[in-house]
């Protein structure tokens, strides 16, 4: 049974390779040998030129970066071979997407087109600076277990004028749709999950894709307020117009939670004791600005299910925190509830994606002029770290002497890519050998440059209040105003 699998696997491994060298188009064999090169390198991916000192890259230094600005890639044929393979489900058969923005930071290369500031987290005591860069809206697949492995699925990277929610809502519709299509999805099947963070309107991103299959899971923060139902209007008794809205669900007041409709008790590894309450069709209470701003008629009663969770321990031994999550879908039952948040806990695994991107397959490493040359290399690591997927329980470990022996199902991704290279050699590789060529001189020595490149300013978002700062150090206050409106 190991035997057919293995082999199942082998021949979905190959099949992907041959589809992702008939997406490339132009400069595909450099493109190709390039994608080999860094999963077959020892050690982290520092420089493209080093790629070539490897025995799986044939050509020469320049050739990775002379493809990546000059070569060309079918993205949309990219996007539907990535979905076509076995993807992870969770632990009650359903697909969990997780959704999240990554920058890749290019805060001196002045010469770069279509940069954005960016949000940066622990680059100073207490402060987020905001760095020019370009930033990547990432969906992934999420699998159960104790590992850091995702499925990832798409990638779109943000440009300048681009609203955040709306190139999230179009990324997760035409992923859905090609899973649909893939055949990961049928009728009859549970939803798939949305899983994201706190940074994205969870009841909007479900009021946008009402017409598809999903259900979405957000965290909110910890100083909102959100409505209960409106209670029923009796004709002549109750004065005034009808309610649109009930009594308030203020996170940070314990006296307005009232009781709990579901109340589920679990004991974990790492964070102990894991009390979980929900309270079923809560909505926020919606306004005519930012997003809604141009909603015609009345606003729409966005109800959910609200789950907090509150640990009893950290391993890093920080204080706990509550966690406030809230579910698109109301009468859940306790083992939808259960389910919810141990699904918003994987989130976590698409951080460790993008550790092993950055870091380890030099997703940051080139120094790339062109966002078009970067959008080339992204995929390219992304079908390098879905070729590692499927070659999970193919490869040897070749562990160091200080590392613990793992079995196949538990190899961390650097581990697989170790012995990648010994797999190489039994998977299709349609690149053709090069052809012998003589480099160009290029400029001459001592010619100045009288061609040189464009300057390109950073991207800000203009303000529209023209009001004067106020003078004198801000302060943050220590009970921040509780957020009533959505």
């Amino acid at each position: 049974m190991h035997h057919a699998r293995d082999a199942a696997a082998s021949g979905e491994l190959s099949a992907l390779r041959q589809e992702f060298h008939r997406c490339l188009t132009r400069r595909a064999d450099a493109l190709f040998e390039l994608t080999d090169a860094v999963l077959c390198a020892d050690g982290p991916v520092r420089s493209i030129a080093e790629l070539s000192l490897t025995g799986e890259h044939r050509r020469g230094h320049g050739s990775g970066y002379a493809a990546l600005a000059r070569g060309h890639l079918d993205v949309d044929r990219l996007r539907i071979a990535l979905t076509a393979v076995s993807l992870p489900r969770a632990a009650d058969g359903r697909l969990v997407l997780a959704v999240d923005v990554t920058c890749w930071l290019r805060p001196e290369a002045h010469t770069c087109s279509q940069r954005i500031l960016c949000h940066t987290y622990g680059r100073g005591k207490d402060q987020h600076m905001m760095v020019p860069g370009w930033p990547y809206s990432i969906v992934v697949a999420l699998e159960t277990g104790r590992h850091s492995w995702t499925a990832p699925l798409d990638a779109v990277r943000l440009a300048p004028g681009d609203d955040a929610a709306s190139v999230t809502a179009r990324q997760i519709r035409d992923v859905v749709t090609r899973l649909i299509a893939a055949g990961h999805w049928s009728p009859g099947d549970p939803d798939i999950v949305i899983v994201a963070d706190a940074g994205y309107d969870g009841p909007r991103l479900a009021h946008v894709l009402a017409d598809l299959p999903i259900a979405v899971l957000v965290r909110m923060r910890s100083d909102r307020v959100l409505r209960r139902p409106a209670p029923a209007y009796i004709s002549g008794i109750t004065q005034g117009r009808p309610r649109r809205h009930g009594d308030e669900f203020v996170f940070g007041d314990p006296g307005t939670w009232g009781e709990p409709g579901i109340t589920v008790q679990t004991t974990t590894r790492l964070y102990g004791p894991v009390p979980v309450r929900a309270w079923d069709r809560l909505h926020p209470r919606l306004t005519h600005r930012i997003a809604w701003a141009t909603h015609n008629g009345d606003l729409p009663i966005l109800e959910g299910t609200v789950i907090r969770l509150h640990v009893d321990r950290l391993p890093s031994g920080a204080i706990p925190k509550p966690v406030w999550l809230w579910h698109s879908r109301i009468g859940l039952d306790q083992l939808e509830v259960d389910l919810a948040w141990q699904a918003f806990l994987r989130r976590f695994d698409i951080e460790h994606t993008f550790r092993m991107l950055k870091q380890t397959l030099g997703w940051t490493a080139p120094k790339l002029r062109s966002p078009e040359a970067a959008d080339r290399w992204t995929w390219l690591l992304i079908t390098a770290y879905t070729q590692l997927r499927l070659a999970r329980e193919l490869t040897i470990d070749l562990r160091r002497p200080w590392e613990k022996p793992r079995p196949a199902q538990r190899l961390t991704p650097a581990r697989v890519r170790r012995g990648f290279r010994n797999l190489r050699p039994q998977l299709a590789c349609p690149a053709r050998v090069p052809k012998p060529s003589r480099p160009d001189p290029g400029r001459p020595a001592g010619l100045p440059n009288h061609h040189p490149a464009a300057r390109h300013d950073v991207h800000t978002v203009t303000r529209t209040n023209k009001q004067k700062p106020k003078h004198g150090k801000k302060t943050e206050p220590s009970n921040p105003r509780p957020r009533r409106t959505g």
